[in-house]
């Protein structure tokens, strides 16, 4: 190699096998040492900035406001309006991943009725559910139990 060190040599010093070695080896002959500087693994990012910019004002803006029928976000109606708006489909993992890095976390919705009313069910908790519940009616009485001396 440039130092004149054998292949198998550096892939023990570098800790890799001999064959990454002499890709490096051959990619070092047909485009010098720039070819051998790290390039970006994976598939690019999807979205840009702006893009990620403009998804983070939408969902923030509720999904009635985006078309959909309650103000409920889930994986698909994102994925949907990610297509919608910027023509890119993403699988419900992908969508996930996306919504982890703008700082979005799973939350599940309270399933109280807007028309709760909470002084109400204080009141009858504290007055009605007393008389209901079933309380024993003798703590002294004989046991059921076949290791009782009774």
């Amino acid at each position: 190699m440039l130092r004149g060190e054998s292949q198998a040599e550096v892939a023990r010093r570098v800790g890799v096998t001999r064959s990454t070695v002499s890709d490096w080896n051959e990619a070092l002959r047909a485009g010098g040492l720039e070819a051998l500087r790290r390039r970006p693994r994976g598939r690019p990012p999807g979205l840009d900035l702006a893009q990620r910019r403009a998804l983070m004002k939408a969902l923030t803006g509720g999904a009635l406001a985006q078309g959909f029928p309650t103000e409920l976000w889930t994986l698909p109606r994102v994925g949907r309006l990610i297509e919608r708006h910027f023509g890119r489909r993403y699988s419900e993992s992908q969508v996930w991943r996306i919504l982890v890095a703008l700082g979005f976390s799973c939350q599940r919705p309270s399933a109280r009725a807007l028309e709760r009313d909470e002084a109400a069910i204080r009141r009858w908790k504290k007055t009605r559910w007393p008389a209901l519940k079933k309380t024993p009616v003798n703590k002294a009485g004989s046991s059921s139990s076949s290791t009782s001396p009774d």
